[in-house]
């Protein structure tokens, strides 16, 4: 499985009141061509902080399915908010991690994931749930909607994709990301609020 194969599991795994907070990078990238839509969070320029604005948003709104979707070095740069995930146990947080050992979005210089083992992480964090997948089936398995409580970690490996196919860049301002993900969140305050 590559990138956008995985990138693709999880977008089909979504609904549309779910929210995906998406690193840094070819994945927003690759997110953002495959399937752009306002509840989309697209993290530019800011590596290892998507996990703590979907814990944010996952405590937010506790009754939406919120996706955070990031890299394995992404996820390396922010270890310590993995045992904050888990502490906070937000039932509502799936927490993917596409791990293909390497800082791709930057010329694919290798991490250490292939030594530290992200899933015994996430475990002794205290994530409800981990998953170690290296399929689309195994990712689409990983993802089923009205799953059990969370947290819920996935760790995909994933192969480099060739850099002949580059996603194009995110279009949208870091301005405009913002400015129409917070009317996604007040769109789900008012359905909420009504029912």
């Amino acid at each position: 499985m590559n990138r956008a194969e995985a990138v693709g599991a999880v977008l089909d795994a979504l609904d549309e009141h779910d929210y995906l907070i998406s690193t840094t990078g070819l994945i927003s990238r690759e997110v953002f061509a495959q399937g752009d839509r306002p509840r989309n969070f697209y993290m530019l320029g800011s590596m290892g902080l998507a996990s703590a604005l979907a814990l944010g948003v996952a405590l937010l709104r506790p009754n939406a399915r919120v996706v955070v979707l990031e890299g394995d070095g992404s996820a390396m740069m922010a270890l310590g908010t993995l045992p904050l995930v888990a502490a906070e146990r937000p039932a509502n947080l799936t927490h993917v991690v596409l791990d293909n050992e390497a800082y791709e979005s930057t010329g694919a210089q290798p991490s250490i994931s292939d030594r530290v083992d992200l899933g015994s992480i996430g475990e002794a964090s205290g994530y409800m749930r981990v998953n170690r997948v290296s399929s689309v089936d195994g990712m689409t398995a990983a993802l089923p909607a009205g799953s059990p409580a969370g947290p819920a970690l996935v760790v995909a490996k994933v192969v480099l994709d060739p850099l002949l196919r580059v996603p194009p860049r995110v279009s949208l301002t870091p301005q405009q990301i913002k400015a129409r993900f917070q009317a996604a969140l007040a769109e789900n305050t008012v359905a909420v609020n009504e029912a």
